[in-house]
């Protein structure tokens, strides 16, 4: 099953039917996806399931009906243990942004999260899942596919937020600092740090 947040409100793409919850129901070869979309975005439907019986399609049929967006982010870690977080529109935030024409997505996660925080000397270790949002830009809903990647870093040098994308700090925090940083952050960052604890 797929999770995609719509301004984040969970949007299930599923090949089961459940009865008796309160997600609302549609078929995903006949919904209109922008309609549901903005019904979402102003909070006329709360959760929904998006229908399709063979689960390997799901994502594929979704695809076909929004214009995809491919992006890379890292959850960094420095020698301390620390998360790398950037806050953004008053949110805390993981670094990622959009692949560039014949980049490999690593080097994606790797270029957004120097860009955005001025972190260098960063190796992935480790790919982790990837997530999936939908946005608005320039009038058009697309669908957010981000891969994202654990790295690590011995860099202790100055931080420095991006400011054309709007970064207002950059940090390093600690375990307790990022428990309180997830209450004031996206789902799909909470859904990272989830399975990254299951994972350690």
């Amino acid at each position: 099953m797929y999770k995609v947040f719509v301004n984040d409100k969970p949007l299930f793409l599923t090949n089961t039917v459940e009865k008796e919850t309160d997600f609302r129901l549609f078929l995903l070869e006949s919904v209109d996806i922008e309609q549901l979309i903005v019904n979402m975005f102003n909070n006329k439907v709360k959760k929904a399931f998006l229908y399709h019986p063979d689960e390997k399609e799901t994502l594929k049929k979704l695809k076909e009906k929004i214009p995809v967006a491919k992006a890379g982010g890292g959850l960094v870690y420095n020698k301390k243990g620390e998360v790398l977080f950037i806050l953004r529109n008053g949110k805390w935030d993981l670094p990622k942004g959009g692949i560039e024409k014949g980049e490999e997505i690593e080097d994606t996660a790797v270029r957004e999260v120097e860009e955005e925080t001025g972190v260098k000397n960063l190796k992935i270790t480790n790919k982790l899942q990837k997530t999936y949002h939908i946005f608005k830009r320039n009038g058009t809903y697309r669908l957010k596919i981000t891969h994202w990647y654990e790295m690590k870093t011995d860099y202790t040098g100055k931080l420095f937020g991006q400011i054309e994308e709007g970064i207002e700090k950059v940090a390093w925090l600690n375990p307790d600092q990022v428990k309180e940083a997830l209450t004031n952050s996206y789902e799909n960052i909470k859904l990272l740090f989830e399975n990254a604890e299951v994972e350690k």
